[in-house]
């Protein structure tokens, strides 16, 4: 409720993921983010993910950092071009730098603006600043892996057990659909809803406390259950139900927690919730005693991370790459692009993505802009 009030109270506009105004600025105004949404941002993310709403830093970041850029463009007096730029660039390296995976935010700045398209003239910049970024977070917090090192020695020795892959690719894109469909009803239905923008967050915070109560995996930003997931023992200790019910009670608590106004991301329970998937496929594979379950858990974890948000973001590759910095697990990369691939394709064949604020593709952005700030052909 506090957050919510702090919202209301000074800047409307800092509710919500985030993300969905970081891009935003990209195909519109890159001036338009007030300094003061970045500070308001900043405390509301802060009091809604530590008091147990289901949200990430990526959000709030992404924002926070676009804002930066966009005081940047002010100060600087920047064109319309270097302004979008510089804001893509912000989002990457804020995202990368949080994430301690400077290579896939780079590569998240040239994607995430667009559903179908990747403007690879901003690669490159992207590399100074996300690497920048990180060098500068981590001399301050340390550069391991954000979820420490999971299965990063795995090796593939046989063919056939690359089908079970398949099979997360095909859940994955199930369970993100699902995840960008839930969480935009909640949106919807919260705007129709009668209630001021403080009553509105409050009451969702209730039902996810509620919620959080038989399910306490689901609550803030559930980065620590994530990385327990990888771990045998302990996947093993959890009731069965609860292992396969989570991926849908953290969509529920996520679109309760943001949908109705909360503060907070998008990307990291997208993460945690892939994680419970290849958690759920995994409990279920070794209990079965199917062949081709590898005896720990941890490379279906991390696929099903790359495979479930990559897709419903449609930015595969970047959230592929990312996942495998912040889990220091490359080793994974031949089951990945399976099912990375399969669950972006069909997710593709879809108008659905979690950020509604997403052009098609660089065409379609500058036509909206009614002409281009440059071109865009090769």
């Amino acid at each position: 409720m506090l957050s919510a009030l702090i919202v209301a109270k000074l800047a409307p506009e800092a509710t919500g993921h985030g993300t969905d105004e970081a891009i935003e600025s990209v195909h519109g105004d890159p001036r338009a983010i007030r300094g003061r949404a970045v500070l308001v941002k900043m405390v509301a993310s802060a009091l809604t993910i530590g008091s147990g709403g289901s949200g990430g830093r990526e959000g709030p970041t992404a924002q926070i950092s676009a804002g930066f850029c966009s005081l940047l463009t002010r100060r600087l007096n920047l064109s319309n071009e270097d302004g979008r730029t510089a804001v893509a660039l912000g989002i990457g390296a804020g995202i990368g730098a949080i994430f301690a995976a400077p290579l896939g935010g780079a590569a998240l700045g040239a994607s995430i603006p667009y559903r179908d398209d990747f403007d690879y003239r901003n690669l490159l910049p992207g590399f100074i600043a996300s690497g920048t970024a990180y060098a500068v977070l981590g001399a301050f917090l340390g550069f391991d892996p954000l979820f420490g090192y999971i299965d990063a020695e795995y090796r593939f020795e046989k063919a056939w057990p690359l089908l079970w892959f398949v099979v997360i690719g095909l859940i994955a894109a199930a369970v993100g659909y699902l995840y960008a469909r839930v969480f935009h009803a909640s949106v919807a239905i919260t705007r129709r809803l009668p209630g001021g923008p403080v009553l509105k967050p409050a009451i969702g915070g209730l039902l996810v406390g509620l919620l959080g109560l038989p399910i306490p995996q689901i609550l803030s930003s559930g980065y620590g259950w994530a990385q327990l997931a990888a771990d045998r023992g302990t996947l093993l200790s959890i009731p069965l139900w609860i292992v396969i019910v989570l991926p849908i009670a953290k969509i529920l608590a996520t679109s309760l927690s943001i949908g109705t106004g909360g503060s907070g991301g998008l990307f990291g329970p997208g993460i945690v919730i892939g994680a419970f998937v290849g958690a759920a496929i995994w409990r279920l594979g070794e209990l079965t005693e199917l062949p081709g379950v590898p005896h720990e858990p941890g490379i279906f974890v991390v696929v099903a991370m790359m495979a479930c948000f990559g897709s419903v973001s449609r930015a595969p590759l970047a959230v592929m790459i990312m996942v495998a910095e912040m889990t220091g697990s490359f080793s994974v990369v031949p089951g990945a692009i399976i099912a990375v691939g399969i669950a972006a394709l069909l997710l593709s064949r879809t108008n659905v993505t979690i950020y509604e604020t997403q052009r098609l593709n660089r065409q379609t952005a500058e036509a909206e802009r009614g002409g281009s700030d440059r071109p865009t052909t090769a």
